[in-house]
């Protein structure tokens, strides 16, 4: 019922604002006018406001001081015997041998048994004595047949088991050591090089740097780029388009702004990629408003200026998705249409004045 409700009074609305309504309107739907709008391109165009052109200079020459060093003694050798330096050094060696000597531990024994079957077990048939109940008189007539078993007899032996095997400890036996000292060259005799420097004088002189010459110097061109939008395809078709009737009302587009900030995260960008591009593309012509929201703590002007920042950042984005500017209605309310008790002098928690801060669409006719 809400919907047919709605759809009533936009159709209303509707003819107020158009004499063409929709051809054979079913009830229950909702319809808005889609007109295709005019579409710009920007074109730049470069213009020449002064020509380029050339001047000549003539540059005198320019001289320069230079220092010069000059050899005025050659470098020579001088070369001293250094004798070899000889030391002693004491060297140790091992006179005497170490070794180990030997001890025989003997093996030892400890008490077991081993059980050994000596008469495996059996079973025979066996003839009982008659049954005292038989009725016969012969007594062979009532005697049975057993076939009765017999264990296996058993007898333990004691025995012995080994140990702990026959071993050996060793005992270490010292070495003895002996020293004797030997004369060692410290170091070689050698040949030291002195070298005597060769010995320089700094002399001045003025040389040409550079000769004179002229110069030829272009002047380039003054130009001005102008950006002009050109149409590229003329609009002006008026049609209705059903649309889903919950469209016509303020939908929901969940971004978290940054306080005080009306800039569009990644987040808030792919929030609008998968929330609202998809319902531009099912409906193409159909003009979108995007509203923004504030709270109402800080003052009522600037919060207006932020929403309408908002909404105007999320048309921009739009935009540079492809979808025509022309279809799209950014508006800020400030903190006009709060949704709750909030407003100015009231006291609310940061979840009340979380509600009132929003950003929402909705379908509306060209």
């Amino acid at each position: 019922m809400k919907k047919v409700l709605l759809s009533i009074a936009f159709l209303t609305a509707s003819f107020a604002m158009a004499q063409d309504l929709p051809e054979n309107p079913e009830p229950g739907k909702c319809y808005v006018r889609c007109t295709t709008p005019d579409v710009y391109v920007n074109e730049t165009v470069t213009i020449t406001t002064a020509p380029s052109y050339k001047i000549l200079k003539t540059m005198p020459a320019t001289f320069k001081t230079i220092t010069e060093r000059v050899l005025v003694k050659e470098e020579e050798k001088v070369l001293t015997v250094v004798p070899a330096k000889w030391g002693t050094e004491t060297v140790t060696y091992v006179s005497k041998g170490g070794g180990n000597s030997l001890k025989v531990i003997p093996a030892s024994f400890s008490p077991s048994s081993e059980t050994l079957e000596i008469k495996p077990a059996y079973a025979q048939w066996e003839l009982g004595v008659a049954a005292p109940d038989c009725e016969s008189g012969n007594p062979d007539d009532c005697r049975y047949w057993c076939y009765k078993g017999y264990p296996a007899e058993f007898e333990t032996v004691s025995t012995q088991v080994l140990a702990n095997a026959a071993s050996t400890t060793s005992t270490p036996l010292g070495s003895t050591n002996g020293s004797y000292t030997k004369r060692v060259l410290i170091s070689p005799a050698t040949v030291v090089e002195k070298i005597i420097p060769a010995e320089y004088k700094e002399i001045t002189k003025t040389v040409l740097d550079k000769d004179a010459y002229t110069v030829e110097e272009t002047i380039p061109a003054k130009t001005r780029t102008i950006t002009r939008e050109v149409l590229s395809k003329k609009g002006g078709l008026t049609t209705w388009k059903e649309v889903e009737c919950a469209l016509v009302e303020y939908q929901a587009l969940p971004i978290n702004w940054d306080s005080g900030s009306a800039t569009l995260t990644s987040q808030a960008k792919s929030i609008i990629d998968n929330r609202l591009l998809p319902v531009l593309a099912q409906n193409p012509g159909v003009k979108v408003e995007l509203a923004s929201h504030t709270d109402s703590q800080g003052g009522a002007a600037s919060n207006q200026d932020l929403s309408e920042r908002r909404a105007k950042a999320v048309a921009d984005y739009l935009i540079s998705k492809g979808i025509n500017s022309s279809l799209l209605v950014a508006n800020g309310y400030g903190e006009t249409k709060l949704l709750n008790r909030c407003k100015d002098g009231v006291s609310c928690t940061a979840r009340e004045h979380a509600v009132n801060r929003r950003t929402q669409f909705r379908l509306i006719n060209n």
